[in-house]
C-alpha cells in the first residue's frame, strides 16, 4: 500500500508540474524552456504510472484520477496560493474515499 500510495504521488507531481510548467509558458509568456521540461515531467508521468502492481490498467487510471484531483487542491493550495474552500475540500474527499473504494475493495 505504502507503494502504491508513492506511485500515485510521483506521478500527480509529474502530471500536474509538467502540466503546470507548460501553462506558464504558454498562459504566462515564460521562457519555452519551461515547457520543454513540462513535456519531459509529463512523459514522466506516464511512465511512473506503469509501475503500480494493481493488474487492470482502467482500474489504475480511474483511481488515479481521483488521486490527481486531491493532489490539484493541493498544488493550487501550496503553489497558486488558492485557499481550497469547504467544496473543494468536500470534492477531493469523495474523490480520495473513491480511490480507496476502488483499489481496496473486496474482489473475488
Amino acid at each position: 500500500m505504502f507503494r502504491a500510495f508513492i506511485l500515485f504521488l510521483l506521478a500527480g507531481l509529474a502530471e500536474i508540474g509538467g502540466g503546470y510548467l507548460i501553462w506558464q509558458w504558454l498562459r504566462e509568456d515564460k521562457s519555452a524552456v519551461l515547457g520543454l521540461f513540462g513535456g519531459i515531467a509529463l512523459i514522466l508521468y506516464g511512465v511512473i504510472a506503469t509501475f503500480q502492481t494493481f493488474p487492470s490498467f482502467g482500474r489504475v487510471y480511474a483511481a488515479y484520477g481521483g488521486a490527481f484531483i486531491v493532489l490539484s487542491v493541493l498544488w493550487g493550495w501550496g503553489i497558486d496560493k488558492k485557499t481550497p474552500d469547504l467544496y473543494d475540500l468536500a470534492g477531493a474527499s469523495i474523490c480520495l474515499v473513491g480511490v480507496l473504494v476502488m483499489l481496496f475493495a473486496p474482489r473475488q
